[in-house]
């Protein structure tokens, strides 16, 4: 693309990489020339600037190029569309070209007579130009000199012979070629209109050169001695910041009395524009010494003002801030310091930056409750009531709270006050089982003022600690801020997804946390901004987060952890009868007259249109239903109709669409090589089914069905259990050895891993081994060592719900995992059988069917 070119550039005919284009250098050198003011390089330059000219200062130049002046009748040239700038007649011109065709059409030039067409593209945006974007009347220029530029574009020097009008055009493949005719370029009759407007076209360009620091002596030099009106009007537009339309109407414009005056017309307007321009700098210069002034006059005043005992504008709010710091509960030793920087305030002026930086710190000081409490409760009847409000189930949690509760209680009612430190709790569990819910219950239950601060994204540790009151914008910690806004010290703040922290250069969040969170330190936590220590030991922290995996051991150690396991299906029903429900009816404009949805359908829409541990996804398919609802309804009530809808299971498909998940039921019948096990998932609960198949081969163990590490690790240890126990089964360990066997759990495309898979594997593999089938009716979960002991795992609840929805009787579970069927709803309980074991003997015995070996 041809770019207008921002740096002046050595025009030396006799430079290094520069390709003369006459046979004889021609006579001189660059300061036969001068250049203009520098202009945008961008393809979409603005239109008001100009390209950088280079100007004819003496008749010797005009004869250099005496032969290439003479008036043709036409011819065929090439033609490079220019974007943005338009060249003159009589005129140097320095520019880049970029695009491919316009390069081609140089080489074809300077293998010919060195001379092109310059014409001007309409639009700016057009990469190429089509031949109806490209302005007529042009320029044809000789080349005077080419430089190849790193970046594979050529830097051109050309020379504007004459203004010309392409008539057609010859070529338009890999580049432009013209037919063109010249446009007249003879001298005019000199008149006396042409000479008085020559002359004011001079008087005025002087002006605005005067005005203007856009134009170089040089030029004004030589308009002022030229005698052709045309060329002086050709030479002044081009030293003007004029839009591109009107640099092509002065090119356009052949008569050369109608190009002065045009000429004329603009110089008045840019000369008005440069006035503008500099009063606009004279006032801004005149602004800045009256603040100059009005600081030196301050100064003064308050000098004059300290020597008679006069107090200033500001000394009120500085002695309501002494006031305030008399009345505050600031430790005693902190005082003198703040006393300090509000006695700094009183001696700076207060358009000073750093007196809003003071002032700022000294305020926010000042607005900490430092020892303002709020009184609690300690009501545990009202608190029980509260908790169980809003949320089902969740015992442990209540039970905790109830807790302590219970101590605050006791020791205010022995003591009078209370010396117990408020505890760290961490809540664990998955999306959407209520952990920042419940959170709030508690503080209201407490009676405490609540705030939430969210950490997950979190890197930098001033977000915590705060920044150093050195940096601009400096400003409290979130911690600080916190306190500040609830104005006590003993609210309820929550930190919610401690588990999402980030950490990069500017340092680590969790760490920051130690301070906050452990009960030994706390109690003179110091914020980087307010740097004084502050007591954060009668604050209730409470944290969330989705797993401990991500938690720093630093910081897990200073929470005390109470997970919050997934509903169960029971669970979610009554939640989305006594809670969920009634919100959405009442958010959707619905009573519980005219939409009614039974305990069936609820427990349809749990288990075919949800999968998840929380209830949130729960509650946007409730939201569905009442908006799908409402639509019947407000159909209805329009022809005049009292409508009113209860949902049962089968009429559930009209209104929500076919179910988008569904769970494997338990086999029939018993199979030979199929166990099934279960498993946790971040949903809750599942059944998982181990596929065995054998087959003759060299002995070798085959895993499919995205096994991680563990799971492969469990295969292969119950592998080498189930060989170690051949003899006891039946097996031959040399035709073992000659079978491949083929391990595979569905579906292939979910990842899966754990070690409570160990007995289904092992189970399976015994079973296909032996040809004994497994019992359809049970179903497993426990670790298996190479030794068959059977190992505790975790979420026995979620395993149990899973066990119970897919219709299985028995279960067998680790015996050290025993004590944990207490935690299983009673619903389940009562529809399963729990097998406690510990060998892998035991599960065999109690999975197998044995037949007799033939």
């Amino acid at each position: 693309m041809e770019n207008k070119e921002k740096n002046q550039t050595d025009l030396s005919s006799g430079e290094e990489g520069m390709i003369d284009t006459d046979e004889k250098k021609l006579e001189g050198d660059t300061s036969d020339y001068i250049n203009n003011d520098e202009s945008d390089a961008s393809p979409h330059a603005n239109q008001g600037e100009k390209p950088e000219y280079s100007l004819k200062r003496s008749g010797r130049s005009s004869k250099r190029f005496a032969r290439h002046t003479q008036r043709t009748t036409g011819g065929v040239l090439p033609m490079v569309p220019m974007r943005g700038m338009v060249i003159y007649p009589g005129v140097l011109l320095s520019f880049d070209i970029g695009r491919e065709q316009s390069i081609q059409a140089l080489k074809h030039a300077m293998n010919g007579r060195h001379e092109l067409i310059l014409a001007s593209q309409m639009s700016l945006d057009a990469m190429w130009p089509e031949p109806d974007q490209i302005n007529r009347v042009a320029t044809r220029v000789f080349v005077r000199q080419v430089l190849e530029l790193p970046d594979n574009t050529l830097k051109v020097l050309v020379y504007g012979l004459e203004r010309v009008e392409i008539e057609d055009y010859v070529r338009n493949h890999s580049h432009y070629e013209v037919r063109y005719s010249s446009l007249p370029s003879a001298m005019p009759d000199r008149t006396p209109m042409l000479d008085a407007s020559m002359r004011l076209m001079v008087d005025l360009f002087q002006r605005y050169a005067a005005i203007s620091d856009r134009v170089a002596p040089e030029a004004v030099t030589l308009v002022r001695n030229e005698t052709d009106p045309g060329h002086a009007a050709d030479v002044i537009a081009g030293q003007l910041p004029i839009r591109f339309d009107e640099q092509q109407m002065i090119l356009e414009t052949v008569i050369v009395l109608d190009r002065v005056q045009m000429v004329l017309k603009i110089l008045h307007r840019e000369i008005q524009l440069a006035e503008l321009e500099q009063k606009i700098a004279l006032q801004v210069q005149a602004q800045l010494e009256k603040n100059q002034k009005d600081y030196y006059l301050r100064e003064q005043i308050r000098v004059i003002q300290e020597e008679l005992g006069e107090e200033g504008e500001t000394d009120d709010d500085l002695g309501h801030m002494r006031e305030q710091l008399e009345a505050s509960s600031i430790p005693d030793e902190y005082k003198p310091k703040i006393e300090k920087e509000i006695d700094r305030l009183e001696r700076l002026p207060s358009h000073f930056p750093e007196y809003a930086t003071q002032r700022t710190w000294v305020e926010t000081l000042l607005e900490l409750p430092f020892g303002k409490i709020t009184p609690e409760r300690h009501d545990l009847t009202r608190a029980r009531r509260i908790l169980d409000r809003d949320h089902y189930g969740m015992v442990k949690v209540k039970q905790r709270v109830l807790e302590y509760l219970a101590v605050r209680k006791l020791l205010v009612e022995s003591e009078g006050d209370s010396a117990l430190r408020g505890p760290i709790l961490c809540f664990v569990g998955p999306p959407g089982t209520g952990k920042t819910s419940i959170a709030k219950a508690i503080a209201e239950s407490l009676g405490r003022r609540y705030h939430r601060l969210s950490l997950g994204g979190i890197r930098d540790e001033a977000e915590i600690r705060g920044h150093r009151r050195t940096y601009v914008g400096s400003m409290p910690g979130r911690i600080i801020q916190a306190i500040r806004h609830v104005n006590t010290d003993n609210p309820l703040i929550l930190l919610d997804e401690v588990d999402k922290l980030g950490s990069d250069f500017h340092g680590d969040p969790s760490s920051a946390l130690l301070e906050v969170l452990d009960p030994e330190q706390n109690n003179s936590f110091r914020d980087h901004y307010i740097e004084i220590p502050y007591d954060l030991s009668k604050v209730l922290f409470i944290t969330t987060a989705n797993t401990v995996e991500t938690i720093p051991s630093a910081l897990y150690d200073r929470m005390e952890i109470i997970e919050v396991s997934g509903y169960t299906e029971a669970e979610k029903i009554e939640i989305a009868a006594n809670h969920l429900l009634p919100r959405e009816r009442k958010q959707h404009g619905l009573t519980g007259a005219n939409l009614q949805v039974t305990r069936p359908a609820l427990a349809k829409i749990i288990q075919g249109y949800t999968e998840e541990a929380g209830v949130r996804q729960l509650e946007r398919e409730i939201a569905r239903l009442c908006r799908r609802a409402a639509i019947v309804i407000a159909e209805a009530a329009e022809k005049g109709k009292s409508q009113s809808l209860r949902v049962t299971p089968r009429n559930l498909i009209d209104l929500l669409d076919k179910p988008r998940y569904s769970y494997d039921m338990a086999d029939k019948e018993d199979q030979v090589g199929v166990a099934t096990g279960l498993a946790w998932t971040w949903a809750g609960g599942d059944t998982l089914v181990i596929e065995v198949n054998v087959m003759p081969g060299t002995g070798k163990l085959i895993l499919t069905g995205q096994l991680g590490d563990v799971m492969k690790e469990s295969a292969q240890a119950a592998l080498t259990y189930t060989s170690s126990r051949s003899q006891s089964l039946g097996l031959d360990p040399e035709k073992i050895k000659e079978r491949d066997i083929h391990i595979h759990v569905p579906a292939g495309a979910i990842p899966k891993d754990g070690p409570s898979a160990g007995i289904t594997l092992a189970t399976a593999l015994a079973s296909a081994l032996t040809g004994w089938p497994v019992r359809h009716e049970i179903a497993m979960t426990g670790e298996v060592t190479l030794r068959g002991r059977v190992l505790k795992i975790g979420g026995l609840k979620e395993k149990a719900v899973a066990a119970h929805r897919a219709g299985i009787r028995s279960v067998l579970i680790p015996k050290d995992n025993e004590r944990d069927i207490e935690d299983i709803p009673e619903t389940v309980r009562e529809g399963l059988s729990f097998t406690p074991v510990s060998t892998m003997d035991e599960v065999l015995e109690l999975a197998l069917v044995k037949k007799a070996i033939s």
